[in-house]
């Protein structure tokens, strides 16, 4: 039996400040999405998973078959977050935080984003968006996830993380996350990645800059999965903005 109170890794702040952000910005930069390093042990990706059967961390479930997004079910968590979760987002936010800013600027869009994640979630939920959007998704063999964005009010971060919980082809088979980038003036451009166990993907939330004739597009981007043909997937999802 697990503690699901406290699920912790006192590394894992230094995982993510030790990823090559150069790197990660130039690949961002050009694809709109890129896979990290491992940032969290097997140990503390099954803890992470085991939470989804205690009720009582999450504030609400949501069958997608219901709703049409695809198949699977996926959990928000309360404000109450495990200490890992938190932890992954306060060491995230200000690596992301100057792509956020550039893209911005290249858009010629606001970038209300201040300096510290607090500040940021404060001004969500003085805006109405006062629930918390971090996910842990579950998904089975033939369960599959709509092309979509998490996009929750006017408050929106331009990039989140999601963060692989099982092992593919040992855990699962299928289950890629795929994306895709309507590009201006062009056909769409799609994409699709493996997540290793313990290993982050950042993505665009939205979208994103691509260089034009004129300087710079926005190029609309959507995220989804792959069908799961084996096994059981399951994922952690870090939203840096709120939920109305």
């Amino acid at each position: 039996m697990i503690d699901t109170t406290h699920v912790a890794d006192t590394r894992v702040g230094e995982r993510v400040a030790a990823e090559n952000w150069d790197a990660l910005t130039a690949e961002l930069d050009e694809y709109g999405h890129a896979l990290t390093g491992p940032l969290l042990t097997p140990g503390v990706c099954r803890d992470i998973a085991a939470l989804y059967d205690d009720t009582d961390r999450f504030r609400a479930t949501v069958d997608m078959g219901r709703y049409r997004f695809g198949s699977g079910r996926y959990r928000y968590f309360t404000h109450e977050l495990p200490d890992v979760v938190r932890e992954l987002r306060a060491a995230f936010y200000p690596r992301l935080l100057p792509i956020a800013r550039d893209w911005a600027e290249k858009l010629g869009k606001p970038a209300p984003w201040p300096g510290s994640l607090e500040e940021w979630v404060g001004m969500c939920h003085a805006a109405g968006q006062v629930k918390s959007a971090q996910i842990l998704l579950r998904y089975g063999p033939g369960d599959w996830n709509a092309l979509h964005r998490d996009v929750f009010g006017d408050m929106l971060f331009p990039l989140q993380v999601v963060i692989g919980l099982d092992a593919p082809g040992a855990d699962f088979t299928g289950g890629e996350f795929i994306m895709t980038e309507q590009r201006p003036r062009a056909q769409s451009r799609g994409s699709s990645t493996t997540l290793p166990l313990g290993h982050g993907l950042v993505f665009t939330t939205r979208d994103r800059p691509v260089a034009s004739k004129r300087g710079w597009s926005t190029a609309p981007m959507r995220h989804g999965v792959s069908t799961v043909r084996s096994g059981r997937r399951r994922t952690l999802g870090l939203v840096f903005h709120d939920a109305a």
